[in-house]
């Protein structure tokens, strides 16, 4: 049998020895491991079962402050998904369709017109019911700049207004915002705080969005944005149409309220014109201060009517005299310079 090789300087007690340390280190692996404390991964106290997708997207010709209240609603609602801007050529129908491409069953879609009227759809997809209202008052979460903050992700407490009990049609719309704003339970992208408040506030026949977050010490509330007003126009029974289940009386079209502010101020320019025009008619008008006398007349007699003479014969040419001292004009102007 070939002889074993061993390394130099080591000897078969030092063979041994290694051995027995290579034994011991599970031991002091598992001592080690007695001295650690590891926390327990979170357990979930229910699963996920709200499934409740919105879909926020827009039309083609939206501008910037629009863009970023949009984007501003996306960060907010952690439950909500993105699409490309939808032609204006296009029928609203299509909207249904894109949202059961992208799984979702509410939508957000804003509609621009004129480059300068912003129209806002909430809708639930496919069967209905859908709303229009015309979004005004704008105030984006870089504009405010307000001193309130919150976590991204976190769900929101929503509150209403009494008034939305007391009618049918904001009734209506208090369980389409509860649906499409309020973040489901569990939801992957969310996280298990509550920490701000959705406000939903009935003022002038129109709904006043705001956002506040909650403060732990006293439980104020400081908002953070974005702000946004609705005015209500139509409410569908299918989505984006159907039969009209209710319209409002009190709306004003855009183009009605810029068609009354230019008559408005045609009215003062042409207001302004005539008391112009008054004032230079007083001014012609003579205003005599001491009444006439009716009896000034009494003692007027009329200077007698002279014949005038009649010439028979035509004037008689004046003679023209020529000075000699009279100078040239370009000496006088020689004069004038020296």
């Amino acid at each position: 049998m070939a002889a074993h090789r061993r390394k130099r300087g080591s000897s078969p007690g030092s063979a041994k020895t290694n051995k027995k340390a290579k034994l011991q280190q599970p031991e002091r692996v598992q001592e080690a491991a007695a001295d650690e404390f590891t926390v327990p991964a979170p357990v979930s106290e229910g699963k996920w079962k709200n499934k409740e997708r919105v879909l926020i997207f827009s039309s083609r010709g939206i501008n910037f402050r629009t863009r970023h209240l949009m984007q501003d609603l996306r960060t907010l609602m952690p439950h909500s998904k993105a699409d490309t801007k939808m032609d204006r050529k296009d029928k609203l129908f299509v909207i249904n369709e894109v949202c059961e491409m992208k799984n979702c069953n509410k939508c957000i879609y804003f509609e621009a017109k004129k480059k300068q009227d912003l129209y806002m759809w909430l809708s639930n997809s496919p069967q209905g019911p859908s709303v229009k209202f015309l979004v005004q008052n704008i105030h984006t979460l870089a504009e405010l700049k307000m001193t309130g903050n919150c976590l991204k992700g976190s769900r929101p407490l929503l509150s209403f207004d009494q008034e939305f009990d007391h009618h049918p049609q904001y009734s209506l719309l208090k369980e389409l915002f509860t649906q499409i704003f309020g973040t489901p339970r569990y939801h992957p992208k969310s996280q298990p705080f509550v920490d701000h408040v959705f406000s939903f506030s009935i003022v002038d026949n129109r709904i006043w969005f705001r956002n506040y977050q909650i403060i732990e010490e006293d439980a104020s509330l400081v908002e953070i944005g974005p702000r946004f007003v609705l005015n209500p126009i139509k409410i569908f029974q299918g989505s984006f149409g159907g039969p009209t289940l209710f319209e409002n009386p009190h709306y004003q079209s855009p183009n009605m309220h810029r068609r009354l502010i230019r008559l408005a101020t045609a009215a003062k320019v042409r207001e302004r014109q005539q008391v112009k025009e008054l004032q230079k008619l007083k001014k012609k008008d003579e205003v005599s201060i001491v009444p006439p006398d009716p009896t000034a007349d009494v003692f007027y007699t009329p200077a007698e009517i002279k014949p005038q003479p009649v010439e028979t014969q035509p004037p008689q040419p004046k003679p023209s005299v020529k000075r000699k001292d009279k100078q040239f004009k370009r000496q006088r102007m020689a004069k004038k310079r020296n």
